[in-house]
């Protein structure tokens, strides 16, 4: 994704942008992972849809990765000694279009595995080998004043439920919808956070 492409986004084009994203790099590898970029998000919505989550939930899931396309720095790999920051450069593309919610569940999901290592230690068993590697490069588990901290955010429930929904991401032949089934989701989330703006 080009600054140009960034620059010229708006309410009415960008559902059909972030399509022609999943359509041209979804099939790109996801950190060593055993599914491709696509599908991890793809799973993940698809998970939190036949949960019967909330629609926040879903895309928030659908597109807490995106920075990995977004980012100028390009897609992590396992031979990465500093971390990207991912989650900040997918945040500051969303957070013209969507709800606070969407923006923080992109912007928080890594903080949100800090968290859970520091209060809940049986989560670091769901990681997997490349969650761990970027877990360290990330700053490991939360210290205490950070836990603190990231308890304040008022999107602290569903950051958390889209974490869980990262990890689950990550089943091998496992079958979705294409980013086109949930893409009236992402308009209605576009929706909201255009009315709440002029509200």
């Amino acid at each position: 994704m080009s600054k140009p492409d960034i620059e010229n986004l708006n309410r009415d084009n960008i559902v059909d942008f972030i399509g022609s994203i999943f359509d041209r790099r979804g099939g790109e590898e996801y950190l060593g992972e055993p599914v491709t970029m696509g599908e991890h998000m793809l799973q993940g919505a698809t998970i939190a849809e036949q949960n019967g989550q909330p629609e926040e939930i879903i895309v928030g899931a659908l597109l807490h990765d995106i920075g990995h396309f977004t980012s100028e720095f390009g897609t992590f790999t396992m031979d990465d000694t500093e971390d990207r920051h991912h989650e900040d450069a997918g945040a500051e593309v969303l957070e013209r279009f969507f709800p606070s919610v969407i923006t923080d569940c992109c912007r928080y999901h890594v903080a949100a595995k800090r968290y859970l290592c520091a209060t809940k230690p049986e989560y670091f068993g769901r990681l997997s080998e490349a969650s761990i590697h970027s877990l360290n490069l990330q700053g490991g588990p939360m210290n205490t004043e950070e836990v603190a901290e990231f308890e304040q955010n008022p999107n602290l429930k569903q950051i958390i439920a889209v974490r869980y929904l990262d990890e689950a991401g990550k089943r091998a032949g496992m079958e979705t919808p294409d980013y086109w089934h949930f893409a009236p989701m992402v308009k209605r989330m576009v929706d909201r956070h255009f009315e709440e703006v002029i509200a």
